[in-house]
């Protein structure tokens, strides 16, 4: 089962479980993930090949649908689920075909369409760094200069575990099932429960062109921005994407 964090635990709330984007972890969630447990638990899992949760050579949407609907089937009953990115596109797989699984959805800027943004740099940069040479995380940080946003180069040393001079992320799975990460399986069925598409302003992944596809998926489709937040939206603008989550669970709450 996938490893999983767990916040304000027996608060009396439903539940809320967290699928973080490419790359990530749960623990880069900890402080949002600690603010909504203030009214509810939180979940916050490391999707599979990420973290320390198991590999696995297949990272298609349909395995990450399965692997967060076991871990909310351990968890017992149906739970609010929020993904980011790819972590989105597993949490809205998940709500598809596990319906009962899931009772409202929140897609942090991502639609259930297929995109080709490059992705594959990063696995190579990351790959590059001689981990032999790596006894602290600035002499990793020189490595990675290929990458040229100090933000992205931030974000993906979280994944360096010093000590072990190893990396917490499947790079070869993820090279090899890159096409899948950036694709969408082909639902028939749609998810009727309530659905919240919370975007970055600045970002570009969610469109107008969308809408179709996501309301023939999601007929309750609500759709909002974060002014000033790119597609890192949670990052950028932590306390604006908390409130705005928090808000909206309340007004959706039956």
């Amino acid at each position: 089962m996938l490893n999983f964090i767990t916040h304000g635990e027996g608060q009396d709330g439903p539940g809320l479980l967290i699928a973080h984007g490419l790359y990530g972890s749960g623990r880069n969630w900890g402080v949002i993930a600690k603010r909504l447990s203030e009214d509810r638990p939180v979940v916050a899992v490391d999707m599979r090949n990420h973290g320390d949760s198991p590999w696995f050579d297949s990272h298609g949407y349909e395995d990450m649908a399965g692997d967060l609907a076991q871990v909310i089937g351990h968890l017992g009953g149906a739970w609010d689920v929020l993904g980011h990115s790819m972590g989105g596109k597993a949490a809205m797989a998940l709500a598809l075909g596990h319906p009962g699984l899931v009772r409202r959805l929140i897609v942090a800027d991502i639609a259930p369409v297929g995109y080709d943004h490059e992705q594959m740099q990063f696995i190579e940069a990351m790959k590059a760094v001689d981990l032999s040479r790596v006894e602290k995380r600035s002499d990793a940080l020189e490595q990675l200069e290929a990458i040229e946003d100090p933000q992205l180069r931030a974000f993906f040393l979280q994944s360096l575990d010093i000590k072990a001079r190893a990396w917490r992320l499947n790079l070869n799975a993820l090279a090899a099932e890159m096409p899948k990460i950036l694709s969408f399986p082909r639902f028939e069925t749609a998810f009727d429960g309530p659905v919240l598409f919370l975007s970055g302003a600045e970002s570009h992944y969610v469109t107008r062109d969308h809408r179709p596809e996501i309301k023939r998926l999601f007929p309750q489709a609500q759709f909002a921005k974060i002014p000033g937040a790119g597609h890192w939206l949670h990052a950028e603008k932590p306390r604006e994407f908390g409130a705005a989550v928090a808000h909206w669970l309340s007004a959706t709450a039956p």
